[in-house]
């Protein structure tokens, strides 16, 4: 390779943070990214190791040479760009027109497809040195042109010559107010994602399949979120410093985040559930000792709040301001014991989060104990069916047929359906979702979950590097897993049998694409084809068995007529504190 004599390009290296950074984020975590970390002094970095949150924004990779540009006109609205992408970097919002007046002149506008607010402004707008350039966006979008092959509502063009125009349109477009949560619908796809995601700019694979459940999640309920994550890639790209991406809104709340080990963080997060039941309960009792200075009025309220809906938690954190601001005035270890404990008086959503190699292997016993506990904590397993971030090992999620570690001849044994292992407790909320192959069926799991007084388990198929193909198609191959019946979408919810419903409902069609359709576009069962047909043929007929056998099953109890039984009852403590 010819060394040239001299520098001929005519840009610089840019810095690891924008200057416009907080101090500690320039100072600190810009020379740790910048592979400078060891010369930093001790007294450079925080007393008690805390590091802040919201610190992902900062650093600007710039690693995708092309990133979607959206076509205004073409666009339909519908929100699945944004519901998809791995890293929160396509965002939409409506607005004001009035706000526009600072607007840089390339920031583009739309009027909103909602009738309700034909009067104001929509933009979709994409953060261009944040984007991996995974394609995801470009591949799920249904507007398509009449007249010009291939061009969509969202299209791939060269990095480089947008960078500048659109990194000062994203921040223009971060500048506008969020969209009023209570004036939208929770439940469809189009409205949710014009919810601010709590989650951004994570460090994961391009294309990942995992980060845009965490994604919604943070969407749906980030504001009060407490996660507990076992040992994997969701801890790895959730919570490695320097950064963080788990972020806040403009009231400053977000979600509290702590990683546990794969063996027992299904306990881990229980304890959370135990922590903040025990804090509500203790804040209902002080909250009886003080009613006389505090007042009765305000009492029952904080006592009898109804937080099922959005509107009823922002009225109970007014409530809860309220309270403080009394509770200032009272001189008594009471006033101050409830000061302290006043926050747990807002209802609070727990979730578990790991991978298939914590729920279905090294902390599955933990997850059954948890699912036994009849608590309301809700777990979410990102299953990639193998040991993703270790490797590529084999797990109890592996499917029958496909190549991994420990299982180079192909699986020889059927996938472990850990959905069926929790719907026979009877009062456990189960769900078995595919973002590719239903978005809003996903969104309506999400929302039963966290809505079931009781243990919820979503398990959620996750595309991944170690499948083995462009990720960039990796929504279709979820589609394609619904389609073929090896991922049948289920929803099993309690509450429909003491309507008297079948609790267990079967929201997809029956297979319409055979089993080698969809796993033969994967590198992990067609590596086996070339080097082993004749066990690769008996493997996929088996692994065909398996997905009829299951459909017959699942279909089966789908059909039968519902009846009203109770729930096994279980002793929980509800979230205003008091027994059932």
């Amino acid at each position: 390779m010819k060394v040239p004599e001299k520098v001929s390009a005519t840009f610089d290296v840019l810095p690891p943070v924008p200057a416009r950074a907080p101090a500690f984020v320039r100072e600190v975590v810009g020379t740790i990214i910048a592979g400078n970390g060891d010369a930093l002094p001790v007294s450079a970095l925080p007393i008690d190791g805390t590091f802040p949150t919201a610190t992902a924004q900062w650093e600007k990779r710039n690693i995708a040479q092309q990133i979607p540009v959206w076509d205004a006109e073409l666009c339909i609205q519908c929100g699945k760009c944004v519901m998809v992408c791995p890293h929160a970097v396509i965002r939409a919002k409506v607005y004001d027109s009035l706000l526009l007046s600072n607007a840089p002149p390339t920031f583009k506008t739309a009027q909103p497809c909602w009738r309700e607010f034909a009067s104001l402004r929509y933009t979709l707008q994409v953060a261009p040195e944040d984007c991996t350039g995974c394609r995801l966006c470009v591949e799920i979008c249904p507007a398509k042109s009449k007249s010009e092959v291939k061009h969509k509502a969202i299209n791939m063009e060269m990095q480089a010559p947008l960078r500048q125009q659109e990194s000062a349109n994203w921040e223009f477009f971060l500048s506008l107010p969020e969209f009023d949560r209570e004036r939208i619908s929770h439940t469809q796809v189009k409205d949710t994602q014009l919810l601010e995601p709590l989650f951004e700019f994570s460090g994961a694979c391009a294309g990942c399949g995992e980060t845009p459940y965490i994604k919604l999640l943070t969407q749906l309920f980030g504001d009060r979120l407490l996660i507990a994550n076992a040992t994997g890639c969701s801890s790895i790209y959730g919570g490695n410093l320097p950064t963080t991406p788990y972020t806040v809104n403009r009231e400053g709340r977000g979600p509290a985040w702590s990683n546990s080990l794969f063996e027992d963080n299904a306990e881990f997060g229980l304890g959370m559930r135990l922590a903040m039941d025990q804090q509500a309960v203790f804040a209902h009792h002080l909250l009886t000792q003080l009613s006389g200075p505090l007042g009765g009025v305000l009492v029952t309220g904080l006592r009898e709040a109804d937080q099922s809906k959005e509107a009823g938690i922002k009225a109970q954190r007014q409530r809860v301001a309220e309270l403080k601001g009394k509770l200032a005035g009272i001189d008594s270890a009471e006033a101050r014991a409830l000061l302290a404990v006043a926050d747990a008086l807002v209802r609070k959503s727990v979730w578990i989060v790991g991978g298939d190699g914590w729920a279905y292997d090294i902390g599955a016993a933990g997850l059954d104990h948890v699912l036994g506990s009849g608590r309301n904590v809700n777990l979410l397993v990102l299953d990639t069916e193998v040991y993703s971030n270790t490797g590529g090992q084999m797990s109890k999620a592996t499917p029958r047929g496909s190549v991994a570690k420990f299982a180079t001849g192909g699986k020889q044994t059927a996938k472990k359906d850990l959905a069926m292992e929790a719907i026979s407790y009877g009062y456990v909320y189960v769900a078995r979702v595919a973002m590719g192959g239903g978005d809003t069926h996903t969104i309506k799991a999400f929302q039963e979950a966290e809505a079931h007084d009781g243990p919820s388990l979503i398990i959620a198929y996750s595309h991944c590097i170690a499948h083995g193909y462009d990720l960039g198609f990796g929504l279709n191959q979820q589609k394609n897993a619904v389609l073929s019946g090896y991922w049948p979408l289920v929803r099993y919810n309690p509450a429909l049998r003491l309507a008297g419903k079948n609790p267990f409902q079967l929201d997809s069609k029956p297979p319409s694409i055979p089993l080698k359709q969809y796993a033969y576009q994967e590198a992990r069962y067609t590596m086996l084809a070339q080097s082993d047909p004749k066990a690769a043929r008996e493997l996929l007929r088996a692994a065909q068995d398996d997905v009829e056998r299951q459909w017959r099953v699942y279909s089966s109890r789908a059909a039968m007529p519902g009846r009203a039984e109770t729930p096994h009852p279980v002793e929980t403590v509800k979230e205003g504190g008091e027994g059932k």
